[in-house]
């Protein structure tokens, strides 16, 4: 059995219980080495097997998977965030299902969760943004002409980029190209939920200086739009004047 587990966006103690009770579990831990805290490791148990996916091609990790299903064992395929975000999952789950192998998914935390908590932001507020744009730069992985940054801009939703820290003065390009303005809100998230972890505000316009000043090139996320400014109409959710199935009217306040 192989159990995909999301190891949430970074701090140890933001993977779910599901996740924790697997970890605690599993003969065999195969984790992002380069992403995951490895703190969580210290939640195996004293004969799990650990190796680092990040050092492993596809093939070895289907072969250490295989070898210790061989044995009967638990593989807990530890992945940053939740992994059904850039986390290449459907390949090995292919390849599993090619070789009989059953397999589960336990959510995670993504850590576009925890860049909102860092900055204290709703990414969807009435009158601002009621969409969450989650993308990436097009770099050694390409992204359809559709799916680009210019087009996404270009809608004036909340975007949380992910992978493009490293090409900030393109990125910056590429929004207001699309239509976001220079003065449009923007922040950098580096190492979200992390003790280092980094939060720095800017806009569209100063989104390349600020990650330059600050040595943000990799491990950090890029957000954008007004939702981070100061203008929002109230929700109707709370609202006195709305009703719903559970709350009367209850007139001005």
């Amino acid at each position: 059995m192989v159990i995909f587990v999301g190891a949430g966006p970074g701090a140890e103690d933001l993977i779910t219980v599901r996740g924790q009770k697997y970890l605690q579990q599993a003969d065999q831990i195969i984790y992002a080495g380069s992403l995951v805290n490895p703190a969580l490791l210290d939640m195996k148990k004293e004969t799990a097997i650990v190796k680092n996916s990040a050092y492993m091609t596809l093939e070895e990790v289907i072969q250490a998977i295989c070898e210790e299903e061989e044995k009967g064992g638990l593989t807990v395929r530890l992945h940053t965030g939740d992994p059904c975000l850039y986390g290449a999952i459907r390949e090995q789950m292919d390849e599993l299902d090619a070789r009989g192998i059953s397999y589960e998914v336990c959510p995670g935390v993504s850590s576009f969760s925890g860049a909102a908590a860092a900055l204290q932001a709703e990414y969807t507020l009435p009158s601002i943004s009621q969409s969450v744009v989650i993308t990436r730069m097009a770099g050694r992985t390409p992204v359809p002409e559709r799916e680009s940054i210019r087009a996404f801009a270009a809608h004036g939703a909340t975007m949380v980029i992910f992978l493009s820290a490293g090409m900030l003065p393109k990125l910056q390009e590429e929004l207001l190209l699309g239509g976001y303005t220079e003065d449009t809100p923007a922040a950098l998230v580096y190492k979200a939920t992390w003790p280092e972890e980094k939060v720095c505000n800017c806009t569209v316009g100063t989104l390349a200086k600020t990650g330059a000043d600050h040595q943000i090139s990799k491990t950090a996320l890029i957000v954008v739009g007004n939702v981070l400014g100061e203008s929002y109409e109230r929700s109707l959710l709370y609202h006195p004047e709305f009703e719903t199935e559970y709350r009367r009217k209850k007139g001005n306040v």
